[in-house]
């Protein structure tokens, strides 16, 4: 096998995986937005958990996002 055979498919492997992640972060994301939204429209906590577990949802992630996209922490990146 030659060397440039093996180089290029290390290469393709390492977009493999490199998009897998981006996936995986995606959908991460968009599964703690769907909580949040969840507990936005719940009635009260025990609903809101009986909601999140019927939707397989995490909580603790939607706190995440929520963390992650605070105005305080967005007026920080952008100064």
């Amino acid at each position: 096998m030659s060397t440039e055979r093996h180089i290029t498919l290390v290469h393709e492997q390492s977009e493999f995986a490199e998009a897998r992640s981006a996936e995986k972060a995606e959908n991460a994301r968009q599964c703690a937005v769907a909580a949040r939204t969840v507990a936005s429209h719940s009635n009260d906590a025990e609903d809101c958990v009986s909601l999140l577990a019927m939707l397989g949802l995490d909580a603790l992630a939607g706190k995440e996002v929520g963390a992650a996209h605070s105005p305080a922490r967005v007026a920080a990146r952008r100064a």
